[in-house]
């Protein structure tokens, strides 16, 4: 069932900064009125609403008139809710739309089949460029359908915990969506992960069932997933049975307990039953990182995280009828949940899974991909643009990107250079770039450039605008809300939303006292902001990335910013370490470009000025290690964790590295470490 291929074709922003990069104005100097009701029909019924500010300010204060018009509107439901919400976040409790019946496979398929059977819904675009497979609202369903039948057959039912170690591809989407349509839930694990964080997350989620590929291809690479699957279970008395697809036609060691996946499913009908769901039966658990080391199983429900990743899909890329949206996000993390699949699909989309990297076969495969497939959205990583600048401009400009209208990052702030890249390079100065800030705890975006009214600036490197219904506060180290702008703190939501989750599996008290006992009454994002004079809000970091140097604190996000501004530096990542005299001290670890014109001590002194004029001397580096590269996950996202461990000299407690894209890195910075260290034994930069 992987089908053949087809339908191929040919910190807180500085002063300077502020200065370079303000003048973006979407529409500049063509204001205009604004249709309100043009640009969201529910706000037709909303008192007051005549433009995007009144619509923020609505959603805000009649957030219980304004989430049920929305749900009523854009969810098909079998049975209406009677209560839109019941919320008391210092308990940690949400409940959206009680009483409401509705089926998630249905809102994100049948509904679609019945108006528009043949439009795409999913582009595969697989490792090999240029064979991209499209799969139709119809095909998907019938592919739903007979896997979601499979499973009833072998006993997977309502309630269950199904576990998921897929790489992107339309069967993978199918399993996601064959458990929402049978009333299981599905817990994705990233299937970059080890057998042993594999294992865990299967025994904490109680699965029974697991689904997987013979092998995953990536990066021209053969990776051996069931091998992966198979060393997983050995330590999982409860799995009873793992289904295998095959991605490749290489065959794999099958056991009494593996079912070989595609050719079970020819077995079955292509009409499978809706099960009927309340609206708060969970829909997935996914698994993040907590502060403890053990990964926290977030629970998301059915119909509050469906909307908001529909309406957040929608109105943040302005996404529209007949758009190719690519999200080039892994679906193991939330943002391929919300915005490869649910969210798209819910909205009728056509939606790309990117199955391969950055940089293969060379550094314009996304760019080549944009051209080929025609994407209108693109949505990707901050540290994959960085990784891309290194490259230079041809690799972007030897491709037609004209078709792109909106450029998005998530994951982690951007940095004013790249951010300039994206924008004037990829996007040509003519695509907005919406730098979102969320998490999985969120469900989906909630603080964003877009929407925005027309002719409202963005500013480069700050998330800026709450998404509606969305009421960002910040704390100060009492505990007690700031209310006045240019000042920083703690990031809270004042009130619930419908996408939010609903607790950490099996440890309600754990969610408690991570998200609400923090600030009672308030949601707790565990980040750090700064709110502009104008408002507008900037990601700092998190508040363990936040280091005190001599009682002073900063955000490692903002020296990483200005670190990154030079022309030297391709990207870097800045940690706090203890220091005896200032309490904590700054190690920058710093890759720098292909093309370097500025060598040694230079760099470093230019390196230093840099943030002492642009931050303060109390923030400048009292190391900067220069290395070929720093360690990530196969996500992308720099792993601090292992850098703290090495500057600490806590070797034997790095952790698990099988996650890294590539773990040798490591050993190649414990040495640079060493060298370095031992050229400064007074923790000065001399």
């Amino acid at each position: 069932m992987w089908l053949k291929c087809g339908c191929t074709s040919k910190c807180v922003v500085s002063v300077l900064s502020r200065q370079v990069f303000r003048s973006y104005v979407q529409g500049w100097g063509r204001r205009r009125r604004y249709n309100v009701a043009a640009f969201m029909p529910e706000a037709a019924g909303f008192d007051g609403v005549s433009d995007r500010a009144a619509l923020q300010d609505f959603s805000v204060s009649n957030s219980e008139g304004f989430w049920a018009a929305v749900a009523r509107q854009r969810l098909s439901w079998i049975k209406p809710f009677n209560t839109v919400q019941d919320c008391d976040l210092s308990r940690g409790k949400v409940k959206w739309f009680e009483g409401g019946k509705l089926n998630v496979s249905v809102n994100c398929l049948d509904r679609h089949v019945h108006t528009c059977p043949e439009r795409v819904a999913l582009v595969w675009e697989r490792d090999e460029p240029g064979t991209e497979v499209k799969v139709t609202y119809s095909e998907l369903l019938k592919m739903t359908c007979r896997l979601g039948n499979l499973l009833r057959r072998r006993g997977v039912k309502k309630g269950d915990c199904v576990t998921i170690y897929m790489p992107p591809c339309p069967l993978a989407v199918a399993s996601m969506l064959a458990c929402a349509r049978i009333g299981a839930a599905h817990n994705v694990v990233f299937a970059g992960f080890s057998a042993e964080a594999l294992a865990e997350r299967i025994r904490d989620a109680e699965s029974t069932t697991v689904i997987t590929v013979n092998q995953g291809v990536r990066g021209g690479k053969i990776i051996e997933l069931k091998k992966t699957v198979d060393s997983a279970v050995e330590n999982c008395p409860k799995v009873q049975q793992v289904f295998v697809a095959m991605r490749t036609e290489n065959p794999v060691m099958m056991t009494a307990r593996d079912i070989p996946m595609e050719e079970e499913m020819m077995k079955e009908d292509v009409v499978c039953e809706p099960a009927i769901m309340d609206s708060e039966d969970i829909l997935f658990m996914l698994y993040t990182s907590g502060s403890t080391g053990k990964p926290k199983g977030l629970v998301h429900t059915q119909a509050g995280y469906l909307l908001y990743a529909a309406l957040t899909h929608r109105y943040v890329f302005s996404y529209h009828d007949g758009d190719v949206f690519g999200c080039v996000a892994d679906i193991g993390w939330i943002t391929g949940h919300s915005y490869c699949v649910y969210g798209p699909l819910t909205n009728g989309g056509t939606t790309v899974l990117f199955e391969s990297t950055p940089i293969y076969p060379n550094p314009g495969r996304y760019w080549e991909m944009v051209q080929r497939l025609k994407i209108n959205q693109f949505y990707g990583a901050p540290t994959a643009i960085r990784l891309l600048l290194k490259y230079g401009d041809e690799w972007v400009q030897k491709y037609d990107r004209s078709t792109l209208k909106t450029l998005g990052s998530v994951g982690e702030p951007i940095n004013t250079e790249a951010w300039d890249w994206y924008h004037r390079v990829v996007g040509d100065g003519r695509c907005p770039v919406v730098d979102t800030w969320w998490q999985t705890e969120t469900g989906g975006i909630c603080i964003t450039p877009k929407p925005s009214d027309p002719g409202a600036e963005i500013v480069p490197g700050m998330a800026m605008r709450p998404f509606f219904g969305i009421k960002p506060v910040l704390m100060d180290t009492e505990g007690k809300v700031l209310t006045t702008n240019d000042t920083s703190g703690a990031l809270c939501i004042a009130q619930p939303w419908p996408g939010m989750a609903r607790t950490i599996h099996n440890n309600h008290q754990r969610f408690i006292e991570t998200y609400c006992q923090p600030h009672p009454g308030y949601f707790f994002t565990g980040d750090g902001a700064y709110r502009s004079e104008e408002g507008y809000y900037q990601i700092t970091g998190r508040l363990d990335d936040v280091i005190n140097v001599s009682g002073h604190r900063i955000g490692t996000a903002e020296i990483e910013d200005v670190v990154n501004q030079s022309s030297a530096v391709a990207e870097s990542a800045v940690i706090g370490y203890s220091h005896d005299i200032k309490g904590e001290g700054v190690y920058a670890f710093v890759v720098l470009k292909k093309v370097v014109d500025i060598k040694g001590e230079n760099l470093l002194q230019q390196l230093n000025d840099m943030v002492a004029k642009n931050i303060a001397k109390y923030a400048c580096p009292d190391y900067i290690q220069i290395v070929k590269r720093l360690p990530k996950t196969r996500s992308g996202k720099i792993m601090r964790r292992v850098l703290r461990k090495v500057v600490e000299r806590d070797l034997n407690r790095l952790g698990d590295l099988s996650t890294l894209d590539d773990p040798a890195v490591v050993q190649e910075i414990i040495q640079g470490h060493r060298e370095l260290c031992g050229n400064h034994k007074d923790h000065e930069m001399k």
